[in-house]
């Protein structure tokens, strides 16, 4: 959907017409509906059921008899999991409904994230607003906290952002990354972010020296052919990192011990 308006955009931009001008069609969450990436088979209801109709079909279109990626059925258990977790943790409240909505719009942007490199503002910013929202009647933490945490949030990622530019003269993080985090930052409040910020960089880190482990016990390129570095996508580390924070209030510095006692 990104992608059609942007180059709706350049064409307007440029004043260019596209190729073919056919009768404009809907383009959304609901039209058209889903089909087979192989065949174009148009997936019907009873074939749309998360896992279940995946089981049913034995992990075959019911078209064309190609494999249906175990990517559907993962990320319908993963949300699916997610959900009960948060309704265990928050029982039948408000806060149970809102922090669902966090949840689903987390899982969607890590997966779109890992897949394109773009965090997609038509999720990250309406959520960065609801979140606020859901703090100004205390939902999750006070509206000071939630209105600075958005603040600092976006601030200390756009700071290294800069710098990391200013010194290796290119762009080391996205933007989106930056306003991924303003958003965690709304809805679990200022206190979390040094949390947010440890774990996902932890992650992000152990992540990329794994790559490099693996890359390095890979072929090497020819001579003179330049190996171009592995791009990480950071959202999901971020996004695991505040669902934690939010859902399970987890704050690593609890469990740090110093030898003047613990970190509270």
């Amino acid at each position: 959907m990104i992608e059609t308006a942007w180059r709706r955009e350049c064409h307007e931009f440029l004043e260019t017409a596209p190729a073919a001008q056919p009768g404009p069609e809907p383009y959304n969450l609901v039209r058209p509906g889903s089909s087979c990436p192989h065949c174009g088979h148009r997936i019907t209801p009873v074939e749309n059921i998360p896992v279940l109709s995946y089981l049913l079909l034995r992990g075959k279109c019911s078209g064309c008899n190609n494999r249906i990626p175990l990517r559907y059925p993962f990320v319908e258990t993963l949300t699916a999991l997610l959900t009960v977790l948060v309704a265990i943790n928050f029982g039948v409240s408000a806060q149970m409904v809102f922090a669902c909505l966090f949840t689903w719009a987390l899982v969607s942007l890590s997966f779109i994230d890992i897949d394109h490199q773009l965090l997609p503002d038509s999720i990250t910013l309406p959520l960065l607003w609801l979140g606020l929202i859901c703090n100004y009647f205390g939902l999750f933490t006070d509206l000071y906290s939630a209105l600075m945490g958005a603040v600092a949030g976006y601030g200390i990622f756009w700071l290294i952002h800069v710098l990391f530019k200013l010194i290796a003269g290119k762009e080391g993080m996205g933007l989106g990354d930056l306003k991924l985090l303003a958003m965690l930052g709304a809805w679990a409040g200022w206190q979390a972010l040094a949390s947010i910020i440890f774990i996902s960089s932890l992650l992000g880190s152990l992540v990329g020296i794994y790559l490099v482990f693996l890359r390095g016990r890979q072929r090497l390129p020819r001579r003179g052919a330049r190996q171009e570095p592995a791009q990480i996508a950071f959202g999901p580390f971020l996004a695991l990192a505040g669902w934690l924070s939010l859902v399970w209030g987890l704050n690593v510095f609890d469990y740090l011990y110093l030898p003047g006692g613990i970190v509270t």
